[in-house]
């Protein structure tokens, strides 16, 4: 029997393995099933070699003694000499250990993975570790190297008679929870589930193996990418779409990224992609590694060329790993172009899901953007039927379902020579309507976008693209909507419209409200409408957003009244004649003042302005102009 000490050059380094990575404990049963693969792999390159025989079956195999409280992880692989033990167990394979020292005692930096602990990280979880192996190569003799923890260890002969390697585990006390079969079934399915080679716990295989990104594109029906998602994600419904990624240069990547449908708001911090290293699961916290905006989607990264062993902000600024993560957004950008080419019913179909990754991926990254902003939708409102057959035609509109849509750049060409750069849109059909309406009733094509996501991007479309003037539909009214007669004025050089207009900003008698005068030909218009113009609301929803509420009504805006509309031309008799309704109401313009603010709240009310004070005072106001109104009549 041989005695030694392994060489370390340090009598820490025991302590600082179960100190430095403790919060991490469980990878140890990873790290030593991956030892026990790659023994399997060398036996079989040995074997094609003609060094030694391959196994019939390789597999691993993990089991417990409940009443010695020993994990035993087992495997036939190519097994150990006596030379080998020495090389690779009593010369811990770091480069130094002050270098590990440096790496694990600042405490300044989280780690991902621990990658290179390898087989000493047994010893966060046991008192003393045991192997018994027999070589492939060498078969004459087999050994048995024990160690308590210590920079002490024993290595002598052993009575094994198959090839391949037991490494046992005499658990601590407080790591007595390895000792349970649910516990070591979870964390085999956790880190070894897709790992090459049957792993067994009690006789029983407990891994999936051959997962669907090892495999070509060319192999797979959508059946198989479905059922990965949902083995990784059971219960959230099927993906709307994926990404295979497959590549060897001049980095090696392989996975697939899933599109969720994603029921609620999407966890643009967390991340639910799953990173693997040549099938083995590392983290499922990849922040550093794809761009934050990618985060909500799912799937699986398996690259060995990730580096594991490195503080995450060492990631940030690693070359290769933004490298990857450029790859990735091309990737995507790639697939979402050759839908839209290729099945555009299809990719109408699950943009309001993806929009939001779109967008705010392109706001972050400016390669992204170039990408994907060709490709980038909306839903669009076209009065002319025949406009939108002759268009669906010619592919420069897409219809899905009753929903028609367009790129910014499909609608520049139907509308650039009477808009010029102008985009007209509406993000509130309800709040909207009246003014989308409008636009719509003069052959005017309006797009839809969202409220929240727009508000940030289509500013930022304006400032990267000199062609893009984006007006919301209530910012003013279409020109063609004007009913524009000339009117007579009276001696004091007045128009009917100017005493309308005074009427109005007598009773209101609020300077920030901009009384406009006009008379629309449509006949559905409202008598009133509240205007934004478009910078001036841009500004009040930019404070709403710092200030982290919902933009309301800003105090400074137009009232647009319709001076045709009969309620209108009813105020106008109403003060012309000036009515005194009762003998007691020495006011005679209290009726004129009430019907004026009766037109602005319903004006403010069809946009969302009114509090839920105001809205009980306009009941109040509007059942004292109707009564008015019925005294008025004689």
């Amino acid at each position: 029997m041989e005695k030694g000490e392994i060489r370390i050059n340090t009598e820490n380094i025991f302590p600082i393995i179960k100190k430095a990575v403790y919060s991490d404990h469980e990878i140890f049963l990873r790290e030593l099933v991956s030892n026990s693969i790659d023994a399997i792999s060398k036996r079989r390159m040995a074997s094609i070699a003609g060094d030694c025989e391959n196994c019939e079956n390789p597999q691993v195999n993990i089991s417990i003694d409940r009443e010695k409280n020993i994990l035993k992880i087992s495997d036939n692989g190519i097994g150990m000499s006596d030379s080998e033990i020495k090389k690779y167990i009593n010369q811990v394979a770091f480069s130094s250990a002050e270098e590990f020292l440096e790496k694990y005692t600042k405490g300044e930096d989280e780690f991902i993975g621990h990658f290179g602990l390898g087989f000493y990280s047994s010893f966060m979880v046991a008192e003393k570790v045991e192997i018994i192996t027999k070589s492939a190569i060498n078969t004459k003799k087999s050994y048995k190297w024990s160690c308590d923890g210590s920079p002490n260890f024993t290595l002598e002969d052993s009575s094994r008679d198959d090839i391949g390697t037991d490494i046992l585990l005499y658990l601590l006390d407080e790591e007595k929870e390895f000792i349970e079969p649910e516990r070591i079934k979870s964390l085999i399915k956790k880190y070894c589930d897709f790992m090459p080679i049957d792993v067994l716990f009690e006789g029983e295989v407990i891994n999936k193996k051959n997962p669907q990104w090892r495999k070509q594109p060319n192999e797979l029906k959508n059946e198989d990418y479905i059922e990965l998602y949902n083995y990784l994600y059971p219960f959230q419904g099927d993906p709307l779409l994926w990404i295979h990624l497959n590549t060897d240069y001049p980095y090696n990547i392989q996975g697939i990224l899933y599109f969720p449908k994603l029921t609620g708001r999407a966890d643009w911090e967390k991340g639910e992609i799953k990173l693997y290293s040549n099938q083995v699961f590392v983290s499922d916290s990849i922040k550093e590694i794809v761009p934050k905006y990618l985060l909500p989607l799912r799937g699986v990264i398996d690259s060995t060329d990730i580096p594991l062993n490195v503080s995450r902000s060492a990631l940030q600024t690693d070359r290769k790993v933004r490298s990857i993560s450029a790859f990735i957004s091309k990737k995507i950008a790639n697939k979402l172009k050759d839908l839209l080419k290729n099945e555009p019913e299809f990719y109408a179909d699950i943009w309001n899901s993806i929009s939001a990754f779109v967008k705010i991926g392109a706001i972050e990254d400016d390669k992204f953007a170039e990408l994907v902003q060709p490709n980038i939708i909306y839903e669009t409102k076209i009065n002319n039927k025949t406009n939108i057959s002759k268009l669906l035609k010619n592919n420069s509109l897409i219809k899905k379902d009753e929903r028609i849509y367009t790129t910014l750049d499909h609608y520049q060409e139907r509308n650039k020579a009477e808009n010029q750069n102008q985009i007209i849109y509406c993000s509130d059909e309800i709040a909207q309507s009246n003014a989308l309406n409008l636009w719509l009733s003069n052959d005017k094509e309006v797009i839809i976008t969202d409220p929240l996501i727009d508000a940030q991007f289509l500013p930022w479309l304006e400032s990267k693209n000199n062609n893009y003037q984006f007006q919301r539909v209530d910012s003013e009214i279409d020109e063609s909507s004007d009913n524009k007669n000339k009117e007579i004025v009276d001696k004091d050089g007045k128009s009917p419209s100017d005493n309308l207009k005074n009427i109005f900003i007598n009773s209101l008698n609020n300077e920030k409200i901009t009384v406009k005068i006009q008379a629309i030909k449509n006949e559905n218009a409202p008598p009133a409408m509240i205007l934004l113009p478009e910078q001036m609301r841009r500004i009040n929803d930019m404070g709403a957003y710092m200030e982290q509420k919902l933009p309301g009504l800003p105090e400074y805006h137009v009232l647009l009244v319709n001076k045709d509309h009969p309620i209108v031309n009813g105020l106008k008799k109403l003060s012309d004649e000036k009515l005194i309704l009762d003998k007691e109401q020495k006011n005679e313009s209290s009726l004129t003042k009430k019907l004026v603010n009766h037109i602005y709240d319903m004006a403010k009310l069809s946009v969302g302005g009114l509090s839920q004070k105001e809205i009980v005072n306009l009941q109040l106001n509007n059942a004292e102009v109707i009564t008015g109104l019925l005294k008025s009549v004689k």
